[in-house]
């Protein structure tokens, strides 16, 4: 098989590598495409090893045909098109899967679409609906609302019939979260998006960020009484000031959450609940990945450019030969 091997010198090499078997319980997919994530930039700088146990390759999702099974494993078989959420190994010609994380491509989808939906619509799911406990009539801040991670929470909670807003880089990005939900786009670049969104909607019950320090007093400010913030990241730094006052004058609740490190059998509980809940929303269309550009793997190396400059809106897709 072969695979994406990061050198010592943090270049991106397609090579050879040992062939996979799927262990009992699994089974072995030959991908056909993966999606990047931020923790793949992470992980190629060494930042952000693998879980133990997991593949060293980079790739947190892929997509493609079941080639393979393990023993044990009776609800899949060989030749069916399906995608997953992985602890690593995506950017792989061949991917050990455990059955109970797979999920169907759904009806219609290419390759690149059902690559581009497991990491960002299982993050946006169990930090919205679990980890934040998003009620009816609840209000959202969706920070980053045009990376991957937010464009699907604005489907989400639009499918599930939250008020969301989003805050983003570009008049560009704003158009697209209002396109797929958003009832306002912030510009970060151009306005305090607290004292906007204060000014025109009033404060918000949760917060999805990923940005982390730089917006930490202002998120604690938009959240009214009861509030839940939860990060999911610190592109701006991870040290931030907090005062104690605010926090338990509102009675708030700063949550911080990660799926990649997370048990397997919190996963898959993770993965079938979203599946009840939003599965419709997939099969239909109101929970559809936006893509933002597709790469040849051997072009690995230029679409982590194109990530790292945040240049996109979406997912980034990687095709295999």
């Amino acid at each position: 098989m072969h695979a994406i091997l990061v050198l010592p010198d943090q270049a991106l090499q397609w090579g050879e590598c040992p062939d996979l078997q799927p262990a009992p319980g699994e089974v072995l997919v030959r991908v056909q495409a993966t999606a990047l994530n931020r923790a793949d930039l992470m992980q190629r700088a060494g930042h952000y090893p693998p879980p133990a146990g997991a593949s060293e390759v980079l790739g947190l999702e892929m997509a493609g045909r079941i080639v393979g099974v393990g023993a044990g494993v009776t609800a899949w078989g060989a030749g069916q098109d399906v995608c997953a959420l992985l602890p690593g190994g995506g950017y792989a010609s061949l991917a050990s899967v455990p059955a109970d994380m797979l999920l169907p491509m759904p009806p219609g989808w290419s390759y690149a679409q059902a690559a581009a939906l497991p990491e960002a619509a299982l993050t946006a799911f169990v930090n919205l609906y679990v980890e934040a406990a998003l009620q009816p009539a609840e209000t959202v801040l969706v920070h980053a609302g045009a990376s991957g991670v937010g464009t699907a929470a604005i489907q989400l909670c639009k499918a599930s019939g939250n008020a969301v807003y989003a805050t983003v880089g570009s008049a560009q990005k704003a158009a697209h979260c209002l396109a797929v939900g958003a009832l306002q786009a912030l510009d970060h670049h151009t306005l305090d998006f607290a004292a906007e969104l204060l000014r025109t909607a009033g404060a918000v019950d949760v917060i999805l960020d990923p940005v982390g320090a730089g917006y930490f007093e202002r998120n604690l400010q938009l959240l009214r009484v009861r509030g839940r913030l939860v990060l999911i990241s610190t592109l701006s730094g991870a040290q931030a000031a907090l005062d104690l006052r605010v926090l338990m004058g509102k009675r708030l609740r700063v949550i911080g959450s990660v799926l990649r490190s997370r048990t397997l059998a919190e996963k898959v509980a993770i993965t079938r609940a979203f599946v009840e809940r939003f599965w419709p929303a997939v099969v239909d269309g109101r929970l559809l990945p936006v893509i933002d550009s597709e790469f040849a793997i051997t072009e690995a190396a230029a679409a982590h450019a194109r990530m790292a400059a945040n240049l996109n809106i979406g997912k980034i897709v990687l095709h295999m030969p």
